[in-house]
């Protein structure tokens, strides 16, 4: 069953009914100021940090499920109703919302008055832009009234939620004509004060939440506007809230429009006061200039889809899927860019309090939006590595507001160092730019002690060779990847941290999967060793790659498949001696892609007890049989129910590698096979299912031991859009960046007769016509480029035009 449809011609999910099986959600913004919002206007806005910065307040876990948000109420005559359906829930004799590239446009119908509802973040501008259009489709004139409402956060959403002794008592406001300032604790240390404003003329106003609602009633039901007037109520302490009360009229058929902006300001501390106690408005006021019309509003969305285009056109397919062309050249690369801005801070299934930047999670997030921001990539692969410290381990998160490392999660999460070279690889193949290997960068953000990005990866590699194992594999630290595999936890209190509890170090326990990720990123990093002229640390690398691999051929071999790891106790994790957990995703994938056991047969042998043991209708679980009990030696991945999360569930980021190990083998057919199982457009007609947004990937799928099996839960920031972005894009359709060009090198169905790509790199664009006549899966036969043949497969450079390239596989 389907709940909407993609409108591919305006880059668009179009959502039909508001009674989607879950919020389906948007993100606005693209720069500093952000904004969340579902289908029926739900969500929140911040600015830079979820938690440090935030401007409205949202309740997960509500009742009904989210409320909140940006409410609007249209009381024409004695019927009051929501143009989003929500809170009123109102019948609507139309509804329609319209997810885009950066905006939102909701519309809803009632009684012959229609609204529609355009929300997005402009391009260089701190605020959220909400215009609402009232057209009256009947024949009598129509008196209506208008009120809006929205509850204002006070800034530190952690604080917000649990320091009520004081919070009671802080919030202050301002009203100047038609624009509400929200400036709570504005008096002491901070400089920065939130408004809402309206470009017309207000009958009324409410900045106090209990006089616009009352003390026992719901957003469905606010007094204010069941009355049809306001209370003018000025907050003091309590919560405040920003409500606009305008009167309407409408002669038959006419339109009018308004322009409500959500706004954030930051004065400098000299210039903080107007006067004595009120605040100085002069930015809000620029602001709030910039969007006094239509017009201007009209042209800032342009400005807005021409951005996305530019960042879009960088990769565009033309195979004839179009559900495979639609997530390439849309909603794939476009929840890359979410995820970047994002990381894993703040989404319906992550408050926005409890996170930061991952480590781990930013590297990863490069391969899928370095093509479309080259030089926010460069910046974000700085930040990242600041974080790290001298002895190549790292914060395992930190805060995007300060850029420095959260200490309440620490370091000790053993594959961290190794993705700073996975990540800084990437860039470097995308730009040819080695020279940010050069920019000296701080150790623990520490500015007297800095040394060059290349130093960082030396340490990153390094922190594994110096911290192996009696296998002589990678420790596993606080965990790798998998943070529920907890194998230095030994946790038996209710509440403790899996993540923090128990040593990270001095325990012996040791992990394949860093492994096969140590043998990967070292092909990239001896490489670079290799271009500085570093060729006796190149071969140092090299024989400790080679220790690594034959410690995983020797001590991580099961038989049919690799090992995930041994416990504390020397024990063995995801192998066939096991009484549950006989096999893992990861390594199966990752040692594959490094390579191993590619030549000997066992990387076959390993994809095929995947398939067989692991895969199922709605993808590949993570592994199996599943837990059934808790084991102390394994941490929080046996805590979870069987089938969900990491015990047993669907974990979509791990899938991709898969398929990527399976490009390896030249098994196209399979490769796509897999893919398709978990790309939300494939998934689209089982939304009553999936239930989650089928234009972004999510996190999980329920796997078969679950109750709900095929279910999905936490959509949109995840490591599984970049990994399958390079899955489908490098892998699959075979274009893919290297320090010297682009490769080609598909690895397709063999039924396929072929496809296109349009491809900018490094300042010139590609235009690429695969072909197939042989019908194979892999295999590239001849180049063409500019109707010149070439040798091999890798293209030349080129700094601008158009160059065709002709690719036949054979």
């Amino acid at each position: 069953m389907k709940f909407g449809y993609f409108d591919d011609g305006n880059r668009e999910y179009v959502i039909t009914t508001p009674f989607t099986p879950y919020p389906w959600i948007n993100y606005l913004g693209c720069e500093q100021f952000f904004s969340l919002i579902s289908h029926t206007g739900g969500g929140y806005s911040f600015y830079q940090d979820a938690r440090l910065r935030r401007l409205t307040r949202y309740r997960y876990n509500n009742i009904p499920l989210d409320e909140g948000g940006r409410c609007f109420y249209l009381k024409d005559g004695e019927d009051v109703w929501s143009p989003s359906f929500r809170p009123m829930k109102k019948e609507l004799s139309f509804y329609e919302c319209r997810h885009g590239l950066g905006y939102t446009k909701i519309s809803g119908a009632r009684g012959g008055l229609r609204a529609e509802q355009l929300f997005f973040v402009p391009l260089g501008f701190h605020g959220e832009v909400i215009q609402l259009k009232l057209a009256n489709e009947t024949e009598q004139a129509k008196t209506l009234s208008l009120f809006s409402f929205l509850e204002f956060c006070l800034w530190d959403a952690q604080d917000d939620q649990t320091n009520f002794q004081r919070n009671l008592s802080t919030g202050e406001v301002e009203v100047q004509g038609s624009v509400i300032y929200h400036k709570t604790e504005y008096r002491e240390r901070r400089n920065h004060y939130a408004f809402y404003s309206v470009n017309a003329e207000l009958a009324g106003f409410d900045t106090d939440r209990e006089s616009f609602l009352g003390l026992y009633n719901g957003l469905h039901e606010p007094q204010v506007v069941l009355a049809g007037r306001s209370n003018n109520s000025l907050a003091s302490g309590w919560s405040p809230i920003a409500s606009h009360h305008l009167q309407v009229e409408l002669a038959p058929g006419q339109s009018k429009t308004l322009i409500f902006i959500l706004g954030y300001v930051e004065n400098p501390k000299d210039e903080k006061w107007a006067s004595p106690g009120v605040i100085n408005k002069q930015r809000a006021k620029e602001m709030i200039a910039r969007f006094e019309t239509e017009a201007q509003v009209e042209e800032a969305l342009r400005e807005l889809k021409a951005y996305w285009d530019s960042l879009l056109r960088k990769y565009q397919v033309a195979s004839g899927d179009e559900k495979l062309d639609r997530m390439v050249n849309i909603w794939n690369p476009y929840q890359c860019m979410v995820t970047f801005n994002m990381s894993r801070s703040a989404s319906y299934f992550e408050s926005g309090i409890g996170r930061g930047m991952g480590f781990r999670d930013s590297n990863q997030d490069l391969l899928g939006f370095v093509h479309q921001v080259p030089q926010r990539a460069r910046q974000r692969i700085l930040d990242i590595a600041s974080t790290q410290f001298e002895d190549g381990s790292a914060y395992h998160q930190y805060q995007p507001l300060t850029k420095r490392g959260n200490h309440a999660i620490g370091s000790g999460f053993n594959d961290d160092p190794l993705w700073l070279i996975v990540g800084t690889a990437a860039y470097i193949k995308e730009t040819g730019d080695f020279s940010i290997l050069d920019e000296e960068v701080p150790f623990d953000s520490d500015p007297s002690n800095t040394a060059s990005l290349f130093e960082h990866l030396k340490r990153s590699y390094y922190h594994v060779v110096n911290n192996l194992g009696p296998h002589g594999l990678p420790l596993i630290g606080r965990a790798d990847w998998n943070d529920c595999l907890n194998l230095n936890c030994f946790s038996e209190e209710p509440g403790e941290s899996f993540q923090t509890t128990g040593p990270s170090e001095g325990p012996v326990a040791e992990s394949v999967f860093i492994a096969g990720l140590f043998v990967y990123a070292a092909h990239d990093f001896i490489e670079l060793c290799r271009r500085r002229g570093l060729e006796s640390l190149a071969a140092e690398a090299e024989q400790q790659r080679a220790n690594v691999a034959e410690a995983v051929m020797e001590h991580g071999w099961d038989g049919q498949w690799f090992l995930r790891a041994y416990d504390a106790f020397g024990q063995k994790v995801g192998s066939k001696e096991c009484a549950e957990g006989q096999i893992f995703i990861e390594p199966q994938g990752f040692c594959v892609m490094a390579g191993l056991g590619v030549e000997d047969g066992r990387a076959e042998q390993a994809l095929d007890s995947t398939a067989r043991l692991l895969e199922t209708e709605h993808g590949i679980v993570l592994h199996t049989p599943a837990y059934t009990k808790y084991y102390t030696n394994l941490g929080e991945i046996s805590s979870y129910p069987p089938g969900y999360k990491e015990n047993a569930g669907i974990f979509c980021h791990n899938n991709p590698w898969v398929i990527i190990a399976e490009t390896v083998l030249g098994r196209g057919e399979r490769a796509f096979e897999l893919y398709k199982k978990i790309c939300p457009a494939y998934r689209e007609e089982i939304s009553e299912l999936h239930r989650l947004e089928p234009y972004v990937y999510a996190q999980m799928i329920a796997g078969r031991d679950a109750v709900n099996f095929g279910q999905a839960k936490n959509s949109w920031l995840t490591g599984t859009a970049a990994w399958n972005y390079a899955a489908i894009s490098q892998a699959i359709l075979g274009i893919k960046p290297d320090f010297d060009g682009l490769r080609i090198d598909p690895c397709i169905p063999p039924q396929w007769d072929g496809f296109q790509i349009q491809r900018e790199f490094r300042g010139a664009v590609y235009s690429i016509q695969v072909k197939n006549p042989n019908h194979v899966s892999k295999g590239v036969a001849q180049i063409r480029v500019d109707g010149r043949e070439i040798a091999g497969n890798l293209l030349p450079l080129f700094t601008e035009g158009v160059h065709e390239v002709e690719v036949i596989l054979g």
